[in-house]
């Protein structure tokens, strides 16, 4: 089998070394209805589930009738909960629920890694040799993006949390950052490029193999 290797660059998008890269990582077959259930799985465990309405049995107050049945010349009514009323119960009320799904461990690792390998056939893996930055400065960031002409969804992986990155990232829109142990699938597939550090690809190595 032949060694996968990739072109690592700095913050100018000028090559400066290459990489060799884990088969078990980023050689794998793609696996589309893995991945799909992984990533509604895990968006699904994001839900918070808190979401809650009063039915008109929940709502506070009593059950007598607003008013006669007959002979007022208004619409017929059983109380003021209804949902017709302001302050009435919901017709179809909302409850706390529990959105999450499981997925095993084998199913998990399997989407990852085919995710991860089909950005890399894809030519939409990029390896920077490290991302410093002395301020932060946000124009620093935006000028390594229109380096590399990334304009569209673009997730920066980091081997460790720098504060000084997050928060020269946070203004531009389209760009996300994170660690190479926290990286989902969602992550993966949602973003148009993947950046990594050269370091974080050892990070993901050690974590995920």
């Amino acid at each position: 089998m032949a060694k996968l290797s990739i072109k690592v660059y700095d913050m100018n998008a000028k090559e400066v070394d290459t990489l060799e890269l884990n088969q078990d990582l980023f050689g794998v077959e793609y696996n589309e209805p893995v991945i799909h259930e992984v990533v509604v799985a895990e968006n699904a465990n994001a839900r918070q589930g808190t979401k809650s309405t009063l039915s008109v049995s929940e709502v506070r107050g009593h059950h007598k009738k607003p008013y006669a049945q007959k002979h007022t010349g208004n619409a017929r009514h059983g109380n003021t909960k209804a949902p017709q009323y302001k302050g009435g119960g919901k017709v179809h009320s909302i409850n706390p629920r529990d959105f999450s799904k499981k997925v095993n461990k084998q199913k998990k690792y399997l989407a990852f890694v085919s995710a991860l390998s089909q950005k890399f056939n894809q030519n939409e893996i990029t390896v920077v040799d490290e991302i410093k930055l002395t301020d932060v400065k946000t124009k620093v960031i935006a000028d390594m993006l229109k380096a590399f002409k990334f304009d569209r969804k673009t997730i920066i992986v980091l081997d460790t949390n720098d504060e000084k990155v997050l928060k020269a990232s946070a203004n531009i829109p389209f760009l996300a950052t994170t660690t190479a142990d926290l990286l989902s699938t969602y992550e993966v597939v949602a973003n148009k490029n993947v950046v990594f550090t050269k370091s974080a690809i050892k990070k993901l190595e050690e974590a995920r193999i």
